[in-house]
């Protein structure tokens, strides 16, 4: 008698929706464009649609008050062509003030001289393993995670050093070391808007609002402290947060951790506590830093101190939070050098600029994509697009009734989706800021309040889109203690994290703008408004 034939056994998987919509969007995300190329394209794409829309004679009704700086005559907003001979002229004029004047650029790279200084002396890497290796066992989840947020003032070492460091640390713990890796990454990158100090992203995100704002009011001035109160609310928030989904979720699903999964020699893992001279040295910065946040507060706090407004006595649109990027330079900088002179690691004037020139190479990329965003934003500005789909978007905002505290949750939501397949935040808000901020503005809030919503929605999926630019790296990680650990079974982990940040910070943001009314940020006002109305 013949054998009957076996049945055929499909070796691949059936996958879940879930994983298949990863999967879709991964899919999607990878056929965007680099940001730069997506940057040029959109500029090109503007001067096109002007030429278009100005032939159909697009336009709408300003609804700025008469008199107010750029409103028309006859109170019409319409499209300037940037195809006709002036505007070719305009562009080939601007092109290179368009990129040196842009708000984003200066601050970024003053604020990041300073924290070079701070990363290569090494204060900012010992000052992270100081804060994760000297906790108590039991704080060990809250301060991995908090520390994970701090390491944003440079992010890369959040990335390369404590994501590693925790997994390492929760292992020697006996607890399972992706869940230490999982803290760390929902602190350094879940919560990567959250922070106790003002870092590099501020000046960037702030530089992006501003210009944006000003396509509906030319004379707005965002400022990096625009969003700070409410970022240090968001910090311990995120921090409870992140603890107690590690804690109550991810570490119960993952179970006791077995040894053989690794893919490393787990005994050869050394976590390498803090030397004497590295605590002396910490010691040392740390009591510069002190004084210097004295000194700065004799200058601001009493009413007589300098950098308060020179008319009204105010902090303000003082002198101090319109310099708030000189203040991130000194309080890296001067604290840097002092632990680099105190540790060895910086011995004289060529150690330091050496350390800022390499600070300053890293950021080729950053120059180049603002060199794009900048020219996209200013021919958005010039075609008066940008201001006429904020007034037809805020028309309808109001033809549906969508205008109170309601409309941030959706704003909310769909930062966070474009996020998944466009993981760069400054990328991300520079294409999104020029729409949103002046239509929301006309509607009635702050471009503080509505860049503050940005950043959560930005912040809480980080964590589970593959485009993140990190991604790839807490996956390697991640593979040495579990050998064959794939995209979706780390985005499984950290999914946790994701909902639980966007239902608590969207919370946190509605208590804190529209319950309490507490400002985002010193002189960030909640509400915008003006005379007229749209028609």
């Amino acid at each position: 008698m013949a054998d009957k034939p076996s049945p055929k056994h499909d070796p691949t998987p059936r996958q879940g929706w879930f994983t298949r919509f990863l999967n879709t969007v991964e899919w999607l995300g990878n056929l965007l464009p680099h940001p730069v190329t997506l940057f040029a394209c959109f500029a090109v794409g503007i001067v096109l649609l002007s030429g278009v829309a100005a032939w159909f004679g697009l336009s709408a009704i300003d609804p700025r008050p008469e008199g107010i700086s750029g409103r028309s005559a006859d109170g019409i907003i319409r499209v300037v062509s940037l195809v006709s001979v002036d505007g070719i002229q305009r562009i080939v004029s601007n092109l290179v003030t368009n990129f040196t004047g842009f708000p984003p650029l200066g601050v970024v790279l003053v604020a990041l001289l300073g924290v070079s200084i701070a990363e290569h002396s090494g204060l900012i890497g010992a000052a992270m393993r100081g804060l994760v290796l000297g906790a108590a066992p039991r704080m060990v989840t809250l301060t991995v995670v908090f520390t994970g947020i701090i390491s944003n003032t440079a992010s890369e070492l959040g990335y390369v050093v404590l994501i590693p460091l925790a997994a390492a640390i929760f292992h020697s713990l006996g607890r399972h070391p992706l869940a230490g890796l999982a803290a760390a990454f929902a602190g350094v990158s879940g919560g990567y808007s959250a922070n106790l100090f003002i870092g590099t992203v501020d000046p960037l995100l702030a530089g992006f609002t501003e210009a944006a704002a000003r396509l509906l009011d030319p004379t707005y001035t965002v400022g990096p402290e625009a969003n700070w109160f409410f970022m240090i609310g968001s910090t311990f928030l995120i921090t409870i947060l992140g603890a107690v989904v590690t804690e109550k979720i991810v570490e119960p699903k993952l179970g006791a951790y077995d040894n053989s999964a690794a893919n490393i020699d787990l005994d050869a893992q050394e976590l390498q506590p803090l030397t004497t001279l590295e605590r002396h040295a910490l010691k040392g910065a740390g009591l510069t830093f002190l004084a210097l946040l004295t000194l700065i507060a004799i200058t601001v706090v009493p009413e007589w101190g300098v950098l308060r407004h020179p008319v009204t006595g105010a902090v303000a649109g003082s002198p101090f939070l319109k310099g708030v990027v000189v203040y991130i330079f000194v309080t890296f900088a001067i604290p840097g050098l002092v632990y680099g002179r105190l540790a060895g690691t910086m011995r004289n004037d060529r150690d330091t600029i050496d350390a800022m020139a390499q600070g300053m190479s890293s950021m080729g990329l950053y120059i180049v994509l603002v060199f794009f965003a900048a020219q996209f934003v200013a021919f958005f500005g010039w075609s008066n697009l940008g201001a006429i789909f904020a007034v037809k978007g805020a028309t309808f905002l109001q033809e549906l009734g969508l205008t109170g505290p309601l409309l941030f949750l959706f704003f909310i939501a769909m930062c966070g989706f474009v996020n998944l397949m466009l993981g760069s935040a400054s990328a991300q808000w520079a294409i999104t800021a020029p729409i949103f901020v002046p239509m929301l503005m006309i509607i009635g809030y702050s471009p503080e309040v509505i860049q503050a919503a940005y950043r959560i929605g930005d912040s809480v999926t980080n964590i589970i889109t593959p485009m993140m630019s990190y991604f790839g790296l807490i996956l390697a990680v991640a593979c040495r203690y579990q050998k064959q650990l794939g995209i979706g079974t780390l985005i499984a982990i950290m999914l946790p994290y994701s909902m639980v940040f966007f239902v608590g910070w969207s919370l946190l943001f509605f208590l804190w703008v529209f319950v309490l009314g507490l400002p985002v940020g010193p002189g960030s006002p909640t509400f915008y408004s003006f005379e007229g109305s749209i028609g």
